[in-house]
């Protein structure tokens, strides 16, 4: 790779070539040799990928920031630009491109900017891509993978019995500029690919009022929040639901030394600011508390349980698709250093459903350690 080219097109803030590459780790999928940016780095977006033989630079998707106040977070963040509202599902976020040649082929690409070979092979599957990128060879397709079948994520939508992709966004590959919302959402009309709901397009001063309803709402059906966008898609911010905090609060805690201070932490911010702006009686604040509490200490006890008991602990996926696609996924997580358990490996309707368990050996060693007497420094 001419890392001082490449370097040029990416127009970092980094002083030398090497200081930006050093951070991209190098992998290979299916004949390509890739090179992904795990984190961000030098003003260059995480997940960002560089693929030499294809001549091709995939940027990563920008962090979307978090409002904890509706009001007056979004008059702050748009000031008097309208605003578009689209629900924000609970899926695994990826972006896929095409890559030229006469072995031209899309590719999946997950947010840390690696290549997933079963999100690859899915989308290859539901959407039209050969049409898609026929049309728009320079583009990317941002999208969810949702559904409770899924090696990532498991979230039960109504309208998604296994699972289904939803573009969320549509970006130039090497730029990341984004389409405006309602350019985005008739070019992906015209390709059959499903989308986020869009609940309307609001003036600052009427949004805030909008979201709450909404989000009330979607608080009632255990869906994840909403995301804000500009109406030419180049700012957003993220506004999530009571009953989001609570599930990711609760999932945290079943795996109580797999995931960290920070990542606790921050749930609770958000609710706290949100009970902060919404409830507006002590009841009622009094009733988040209760539920909130409930998803700390009842998973975490059920997993101490559960180590107790001699049983293995960490988080259940189902997968379903074609043999060699599933094989491909196994491959792909264990070479993450992921240990996995297949609990249930069967054929239905010419499909191959896998139910498997990602072993949280950090989880079940210390809570066996502290079951046996071990001691604990605070």
């Amino acid at each position: 790779m001419d890392e001082r080219e490449y370097f040029q097109r990416l127009e970092s803030t980094a002083e030398t070539p090497s200081d930006l590459f050093e951070h991209f780790e190098t992998r290979t999928h299916a004949g390509w040799t890739y090179h992904a940016l795990p984190s961000a780095h030098h003003d260059i977006e995480r997940g960002t990928v560089i693929i030499p033989d294809a001549d091709v630079v995939v940027r990563g998707y920008p962090s979307v920031p978090r409002v904890l106040v509706l009001d007056p977070g979004i008059e702050s963040v748009f000031g008097e630009e309208a605003v578009a509202v689209e629900e924000k599902l609970d899926g695994f976020n990826v972006r896929i491109a095409d890559l030229p040649g006469e072995a031209s082929e899309s590719l999946a690409f997950t947010r840390g900017g690696y290549v997933c070979p079963y999100t690859t092979g899915r989308a290859r599957d539901r959407l039209d891509l050969s049409a898609f990128f026929a049309d728009h060879p320079e583009k990317a397709l941002c999208a969810e993978l949702v559904g409770p079948e899924t090696p990532y994520t498991s979230h039960d939508y109504d309208d998604v019995d296994s699972h289904e992709f939803r573009v969320f966004d549509v970006r130039d590959r090497a730029s990341g500029d984004p389409l405006s919302v309602e350019r985005r959402r008739d070019l992906c009309a015209r390709y059959g690919f499903e989308q986020p709901r869009l609940f309307g397009r609001y003036e600052p001063s009427d949004a805030v009022e909008a979201v709450r309803k909404r989000i009330d709402r979607l608080d009632d059906a255990e869906r994840e929040g909403v995301v804000l966008k500009s109406t030419d898609g180049t700012a957003m911010v993220k506004y999530t639901t009571e009953s989001q905090h609570h599930a990711e609060l609760a999932y945290a805690f079943s795996l109580p030394f797999d995931y960290g201070r920070d990542f606790v932490f921050s749930r609770v911010v958000r609710e706290a600011f949100q009970a902060a702006e919404f409830d507006d009686s002590s009841e009622r604040l009094r009733e988040r508390a209760h539920s909130l509490g409930e998803s700390i200490l009842l998973p975490m006890v059920e997993t101490i349980d559960d180590v107790s008991a001699g049983e293995a602990v960490g988080e259940r996926q189902t997968v379903r698709g074609p043999s060699d696609e599933v094989d491909a996924l196994f491959d792909h997580l264990r070479e993450q250093s992921l240990t996995l358990d297949v609990e249930s490996d069967r054929r239905e309707n010419g499909e191959r459903v896998v139910e498997f368990l990602k072993v949280s050996e950090a989880t079940h060693d210390r809570i066996q350690y502290y079951l046996g007497g071990g001691t604990r420094d605070e």
